[in-house]
């Protein structure tokens, strides 16, 4: 009896220590049995259908996640597409709106199974959420690659995806180790954005801190900039800063308008006499890698190979 005891009661334990996992399992905690995942995200909790069959984003980011893990997407917004993703040009691909406007009546109409936000699009969370669930993937720029990464994992456990989330994650991460680990010796750098011919500067803590926040790139400048928009420069400035490297993202051509304006704007004297110019490391940027894109597992990968190879140069 008293052996029937103990074996019952060791049983009881390891049931117990079963569940007690399975309840502290957080953000990504799944219930099989309705078939939901909890997920967390920028505006609270959300119960989502695991595998959704039709899904709307709001986010080229989590597009091109997606699109790495060979996941379907149904719905994007009306945007100037990046080459890479030529093929969502379909008319298979419902069209829900733009980034700022989201097509409720569109949206409504399709039916999606899951709605994906991020920044721009975050002031209309609670009128999507009426339609269905959704969840807000927006990435900090405080902790970029922290809430990316959470991100990531968030949706490779929607879609089943976890084994290759974290093989690819781990990639990334030996790439950013190794570029920080060089970046120091290789001098300051200074990035600008140019667009219509006027000059933005952004530095650590922006939409475009990766090369300074994660990849360790120092900052050549202390860039006086609020929310996401940059500082406005001028050419004296980037001059007195002399950085010995110069990152350029062009907004005209990543807006589908003129080629090469970024080239004729700062083919001056002031720019050319920086060490940047002298030592031929003015990097042109991807415009839609660094300004459409962002923090996507395919694209995260290409913007550390971009800021590596100039890191390289020095």
């Amino acid at each position: 009896m008293k052996k029937s005891l103990l074996t019952l009661a060791a049983a009881t334990a390891a049931m117990l220590a079963l569940a007690s996992c399975g309840q502290g399992a957080g953000a990504g905690s799944q219930d099989k049995a309705a078939g939901t995942v909890s997920i967390t995200h920028a505006q609270g909790t959300q119960d989502v259908p695991l595998n959704p069959a039709k899904v709307y984003t709001f986010d080229l980011g989590v597009l091109d996640t997606l699109d790495a893990l060979d996941v379907p997407v149904s719905g994007i917004p009306q945007v100037s597409l990046p080459a890479s993703f030529t093929a969502y040009g379909s008319p298979d691909i419902q069209n829900i709106g733009t980034m700022k406007e989201p097509d409720f009546e569109a949206i409504s109409a399709g039916a999606p199974d899951l709605i994906i936000i991020s920044g721009r699009t975050a002031g209309s969370y609670a009128e999507l959420s009426k339609i269905a669930p959704t969840i807000d993937l927006s990435i900090s720029a405080k902790a970029p690659m922290d809430s990316f990464k959470a991100a990531t994992a968030s949706l490779g456990q929607i879609f089943g995806k976890e084994a290759e989330v974290a093989a690819k994650i781990a990639a990334i991460d030996t790439k950013v180790a190794a570029t920080k680990a060089t970046a120091p010796a290789a001098g300051t750098g200074l990035i600008v954005m140019t667009s219509g011919g006027e000059l933005t500067a952004y530095g650590a803590g922006s939409r475009f801190g990766l090369i300074h926040d994660v990849l360790g790139v120092p900052t050549a400048a202390e860039v006086k900039a609020e929310g996401s928009h940059g500082e406005a420069i001028s050419f004296e400035y980037i001059a007195k800063s002399n950085p010995g490297s110069l990152y350029v993202i062009d907004r005209d051509v990543a807006m589908g308008e003129s080629k090469g304006a970024a080239e004729a704007v700062l083919n001056n004297a002031l720019v050319k006499g920086t060490d940047a110019a002298k030592n031929s490391r003015i990097s042109y940027l991807d415009p839609a890698s660094w300004y459409l894109i962002g923090y996507g597992l395919n694209n995260v990968d290409a913007m550390v190979d971009a800021v590596a190879t100039s890191v390289a140069k020095a």
